[in-house]
């Protein structure tokens, strides 16, 4: 918490941090934790969910509100000065404002967010995040296509190992309340942090049948 009030606006601090774990469910739990840890109000807004051709307004927008497609955004987004957050869109590719590029929170209007650039070439740059409509994906059954305006980020203090690949993490802290599940998954997470003096690994379902110690699952598919 102390470090949090010191450094919620330190930019370097902010860059060179971040928690990585295999699985989104974790990374929400993560991110929720450490989002309540950064001093000050939180902001809270939420999407504006729209179904195409409903004009006998058969979807109340209560419903609208709890669909959460996978490729969606979330509904409601709660952010804190200071905190950083991961671009989901590509917004502007000539100052690299692409998917999973790294912001800080700096201040909060009605419908724009002002941050400033993590990483990167561009990194400290000013840059200005609006609401973006998002159609739901045709593979995801339900009888309408439903659109959603809001706001293309997420807390980013927790990343999945995914999300992580190709970006070199000062300090890097790896979750695993369980054994990885994907190829070379393991090898991707902690080669994301500059030494082993500035990695730390926390395993929860560590007990190997027949190995003593605080062990966790490397898998590999030897076919690949």
């Amino acid at each position: 918490m102390q470090m949090y009030n010191i450094n919620s606006n330190d930019v370097e601090y902010m860059e060179t941090r971040a928690l990585i774990t295999p699985l989104n469910e974790d990374v929400n739990n993560l991110n929720e934790k450490c989002m309540i840890m950064f001093p000050g109000d939180s902001t809270t807004y939420y999407s504006f969910d729209s179904v195409s051709d409903d004009n006998h307004n058969l979807y109340l927008p209560e419903f609208l509100n709890s669909i959460n497609p996978g490729n969606l955004l979330p509904h409601k987004l709660t952010l804190k000065r200071g905190c950083p957050i991961m671009l989901l869109q590509n917004i502007d590719p000539k100052i690299r404002l692409f998917n999973s590029t790294r912001l800080i929170c700096r201040r909060f209007g009605r419908n724009i967010i002002e941050t400033n650039i993590l990483i990167g070439h561009f990194k400290g740059l000013r840059v200005f995040i609006r609401r973006i409509p998002l159609k739901s994906a045709e593979d995801y059954k339900m009888p309408f296509e439903l659109t959603r305006k809001q706001f293309p980020v997420i807390l980013s203090s927790a990343l999945t190992i995914n999300k992580s690949q190709g970006q070199t993490i000062g300090h890097v802290g790896i979750y695993l309340p369980n054994h990885v599940f994907s190829n070379c998954q393991l090898y991707v997470a902690l080669s994301r942090g500059v030494s082993a003096h500035t990695t730390r690994v926390l395993v929860k379902n560590y007990v190997i049948e027949g190995h003593e110690g605080v062990f966790t699952k490397n898998v590999v598919f030897r076919d690949i």
